[in-house]
Parts: structure tokens; sequence; C-alpha cells
């Protein structure tokens, strides 16, 4: 039974097709994974429930000899971003703790009724602000990965997505959502040895996925590999009339257009991803990248990308400013948490609510994004920013004239212990090569490549134009090939 938790999407999906087993035998082996593994503290809630009921109903369609749905008899994990049905949702703050939706995200509707189940709704950093998964108030998540000195210190899965990633590299689930405003799933992807892409802005409906930063917020699959990212992608996608920013586009059959045959493809390598201070490790994966893409028939040519030292600047900008608009809903008076001592007014309340309720990072996020939104302080910073946003996706609009795709690294280091980046400037730095893409919404993956001399995974980063998922996904299925990386972390928890 518990070889059934190494199966990914498409073998679950076909092995249930064919009878290999039952989808309630799936369910029964990630429900067990998953209540074993508290260690890793990947999940804020589990429904086994929920996978049970999913698989039941794959396997009676099954012996009634009915078409099963694309994903029946998969189960997997949900961000606790999106908000679930009776489900606790709380994007990982104490201050939506205990609220349930009454009604569903239209990324986990569109998985429900493509046949999926929900094992639980996975840990992030709190209102998806964060890249270690360090801010969550439910507690850290735990990397199953361990440095091969030895050591026992506890690894960052990377984050916002890091409850996403530790479960599915834990082999708790075969594949998880993601969301990603600056880089929360592609640098936990690399960080935790698995794969993950955000699509181009709007593919994903936002309705129903708690906002951060709305311009920037993508919904996106993380798998273990890019063929179970593409079927994973294929059921999340699709217009929805309540998100006024969704694409009004057919959804493209990814996963049969999938071809590791690059040839007449033009990959370009920017000269401004190429920073002081990159580890000697991740400047060799890198090359080896470009190596695997010319074996695969593509040609490499140099591009530049002028603005890219700016998009950190500018993100950090942006997206506070638009937490600080988004979160201001939280008032103590509508939802959530409320915080009322005897004898406040109103604004006492207010203040009180959301002193209790917001983590010191989210804090720190509104008081930036208030600034820069002040009446002395906007013109001087958040229509700059937005300017500079102009100029960077500029930037890639001028590359595809000399290119198809981009090959970049995913993140600057592997992963590192947690408590060891503790000035906030060192962590957002661990966006440095996601940032650029977010703010140009065009569509970026990330594939594992390789290991550090410590025993950890590092990524590869694909950046494709905008609505050519098919592009970056067949890269990132030439580069998974040649990489063969089969690495994976040796249960501990």
């Amino acid at each position: 039974m518990s070889t059934l938790t190494d199966l990914g999407v498409a073998a679950i999906r076909d092995g249930v097709r064919d009878g290999d087993f039952s989808a309630r035998e799936v369910a029964e082996a990630f429900n067990a994974a998953v209540a074993g593994a508290k260690a890793l503290n990947a999940f804020i809630v589990e429904t086994p429930e929920h996978a049970l009921a999913a698989a039941d109903a794959a396997d009676k369609a099954r012996a009634a000899g009915e078409t099963l749905k694309p994903l029946a008899g998969v189960p997997i994990g949900m961000k606790d971003l999106f908000a679930t049905k009776g489900v606790q949702t709380t994007a990982a703050s104490h201050m939506l703790e205990g609220f349930t939706p009454v009604y569903e995200s239209t990324v986990s509707h569109k998985l429900w009724e493509a046949g999926a189940g929900m094992l639980g709704k996975l840990n992030l950093d709190q209102f998806a602000m964060g890249s270690s998964n360090e801010t969550s108030y439910f507690g850290n998540v735990i990397s199953p990965w361990r440095r091969n000195d030895g050591g026992n210190t506890p690894l960052a899965p990377g984050g916002s997505s890091g409850g996403s990633s530790a479960a599915i590299a834990a082999r708790l689930c075969p594949a998880a959502t993601g969301t990603d405003t600056g880089g929360s799933i592609r640098q936990p992807a690399a960080f935790t040895g698995i794969s993950g892409i955000k699509p181009t802005y709007g593919r994903c409906s936002r309705w129903g996925v708690v906002a951060f930063a709305s311009s920037l917020d993508q919904a996106g699959p993380m798998a273990r590999d890019v063929r179970d990212c593409a079927i994973l992608l294929e059921a999340m996608t699709g217009f929805d009339p309540k998100d006024s920013t969704s694409l009004d586009m057919p959804v493209p059959q990814w996963e049969a257009g999938l071809s590791a045959d690059l040839r007449g493809k033009r990959v370009g390598i920017p000269a401004e991803y190429r920073m002081d201070g990159t580890p000697a490790e991740i400047e060799a994966l890198w090359q080896q990248g470009i190596a695997w893409l010319k074996d695969a028939g593509a040609e490499i040519v140099d591009v530049s990308l002028p603005h890219t030292k700016y998009a950190l600047p500018a993100y950090y900008i942006i997206a506070p400013a638009e937490a600080s608009s988004n979160l201001a809903r939280y008032d103590g008076v509508r939802y959530g948490l409320r915080d009322l001592a005897e004898g406040q007014n109103l604004q006492d309340m207010y203040a009180a609510t959301r002193a209790a309720g917001f983590g010191e990072e989210v804090k720190r996020r509104i008081l930036i994004g208030t600034y820069v939104l002040s009446a002395g302080f906007y013109d001087a910073y958040y229509t700059q920013a937005q300017k500079v946003r102009t100029l960077i996706a500029r930037d890639f609009d001028n590359a595809w004239s000399q290119c198809d795709l981009l090959l970049t690294p995913t993140a600057p280091s592997a992963a590192f212990g947690l408590g060891e980046k503790v000035d906030p400037l060192a962590m957002y730095l661990n966006d440095v090569f996601t940032v650029p893409a977010s703010l140009a919404g065009v569509p970026a993956m990330s594939v594992p490549g390789g290991l550090d001399a410590a025993g950890l995974p590092l990524g590869l980063q694909i950046i494709g134009k905008p609505f050519d998922e098919q592009g970056v996904l067949n890269a990132g299925l030439a580069l998974e090939q040649r990489a063969g990386f089969t690495a994976r972390p040796q249960a501990w928890w």
C-alpha cells in the first residue's frame, strides 16, 4: 500500500482507470501518510473524509462503466489561501482562524469537478507574505530535506507555498495548489526538488483566493514532475466571469502537447541575472541547463533585460501597497477575529484586532504599503514603481523578438535553515530571480536540476511569452528528462 504514495498524478489517474488499484486504496494510503507526518507541520487542517468521498465516487463511476473524470482518484493538497466550502480557510493567520467559508473558490471548484479529492488545507506564510514559511500563525513548516553533513538543522521549504512543497516532496500528496505573487510557487519548488508553474496572469481565476497583491497574485500547480503540472493546470484554468482579470481564452491541452523536442526554439540567457555573490554551484547548474537545452535542439542566444535590477525594489513597493489596501477589510467588524474589550470604542477595537490578528511580517508590509500610498509619497514611490514595472514588462517584450523562452536560476541559494535569515531585506532577496516574471505577468516554471554540495535541491527557471505555457512546459520537460532528477528526502519524520 505504501508504494501508492510514490505515484504521481498521471500514474494514479491511469492506474485507477485501468483497475490496477482502487481510488479508495490511493486515498487511504495518502491519508495515512498525512496523518503520520505531523512533524513537518505541512497541513493546517486534514480532510481525510473529503479524499475518501471523492475516491468512492471515482470507484463507483468505474464500476458502472462510466467515463472517468480527468482527475478521478487523484487526492491533492489545497493551499490554505483558497476558500473551501465548509472547511476552515485561514491564510495561516490568526485574523481568519475559525473562518469557514460558505462558498468554494473557482480553482478548487474546478479541481473537485474534475474528480480530485482534498487531503487537507496546506500551511503557508501568513497571507502568503514570506519566502520561508516562518510567518505562519500555525507554526513553521519544516522541509523534509536535511543537509548531508550529519546535522539536523530544520530547513525552510520555501514560501509562501511551503506547505505545498514540503507535502509533495515528502510524498504526502502527489500534487497541490500554490499561489505565486513574486515567486511563491517557483522558489519553494526549487527548495524541495519538485516542479511548479506560475501561469500567465489571468489564466487561473482569483475568485475565492484570499488576496495579497491583486495585480500579481496567480494560482498554479505544484507536483513532482512537469507532466503532472500540465494535467493539474488544465483542470485549474479557464474563464471566470467572477474575476475581472480572468482571461477569456480556451484552455489548451497542455498534457497532449508536451514535447521535449526544442528544435527551432531560441532560448535567451539574460545577462542581468548573472549577479555578484551567486554561489558557484548555481552558476554551474545554469551552465548545465544551457547544455541540456542545446541538446534538446534549442538555439541559445544572449539577451538583455536592462531594468532587472529595479524589479525587487519595485515589487516591494507595489505588493505591500496592494496588500495594505486588500487587508484593510480585516477590521474586526465583518468577519474574522474581533478583539473587543469592555470600554473600547470603535477605533480601539480596530487597533486591537489588527494588532492581535496580524503577524509581524504582515504588519511590516501593511505599514510599508500605507506609507507609499500616503499623500506625500504616492508619486515618489508607488507611481514610480508602476513606471518601473512598465519598463520591466517592456524588457520582456523586447526580448521576445530575439528568443522564445528564457532560462535562469530559480533562487539565489539552496534551502537555508529556519531562523538563519532574520533580516527582512536578506529574506526579500530570495525573490530576486522570480519577481521580474511576476511583474510582467508572464508564465514561468521551476524544475529541479540537481543537488548542491550539501545534498539539497537546486532549481532552474524557464520564463515564457504571455499565454505560452506550452513552450514553458516543453522546455521544462526537456530539462527534466536530461537532469534525471530522482533524489528524494530520507524520511526522518
